[in-house]
């Protein structure tokens, strides 16, 4: 059982946008297989908001093998593979049915650093604590968190869940990135991150 406690389900029962800059501050928490606890303070989010944002996986009501945690209750993980490189996690939020969530872009680890750096250097040289997981690609790995994990209970606190952490301090936000033609979804301001934190994916999030 984990040693602290993991938030409920009625924290994530709320909309995507609502719930992404409640989750800065927060701490994301891995347990491995072989028993090893991995954390960090989340500093970074990104809200989808439903089938009406074109950015999101399920405009338009799309409904595949893929996405379909996003349809699950609050508190579910949707964990996906993009590129053909990597993973991404994100939290399921709103109510069952509706498919919102929030991506999980940026953490600073702060338990099993040393783990997590082993886990990232099997692809690539890890330079300073700060890479490990600053992108939602790099914080996957470096907490082993993979497709095996879509669709689990993160209110249950077994193997992956979210518990209350330090907080953040003064929070920005900005448009989402990496979007491709979304029209007008790709200037909506539904990312935040922690002001001027050096673990946050891009240096312009950072001031």
């Amino acid at each position: 059982m984990p040693d602290r406690a993991v938030l409920p389900r009625a924290f994530f029962a709320r909309d995507a946008a609502t719930l992404a800059p409640a989750l800065l501050g927060t701490r994301l928490v891995r347990v491995t297989p072989e028993g090893q606890r991995l954390a960090g303070v989340i500093v970074e989010t990104e809200a989808y908001v439903g089938i009406q944002d074109r950015a999101s996986h399920a405009f338009g009501g799309r409904r595949t093998t893929r996405n379909e945690s996003m349809y699950a209750r609050p508190g579910t993980a949707y964990v996906y593979f993009t590129y053909g490189m990597h993973h991404c996690v994100n939290v399921v939020c709103a109510e069952a049915g509706d498919p919102q969530a929030v991506l999980i872009r940026a953490i600073r680890p702060d338990e099993g650093v040393d783990a997590m750096r082993a886990l990232r250097e099997t692809r690539a040289v890890v330079r300073t604590e700060r890479d490990l997981g600053s992108g939602p690609g790099k914080l996957c790995r470096a907490m082993a968190i993979g497709r095996e994990l879509d669709g689990l209970d993160l209110c249950a606190g077994a193997d992956l869940w979210i518990e209350a952490g330090p907080g953040v301090g003064r929070v920005s936000a900005g448009p989402r990135i990496g979007l491709g033609a979304v029209g007008k979804w790709k200037s909506r301001r539904l990312r935040w991150w922690a002001r001027e934190c050096p673990f946050v994916s891009t240096a312009r999030g950072r001031g």
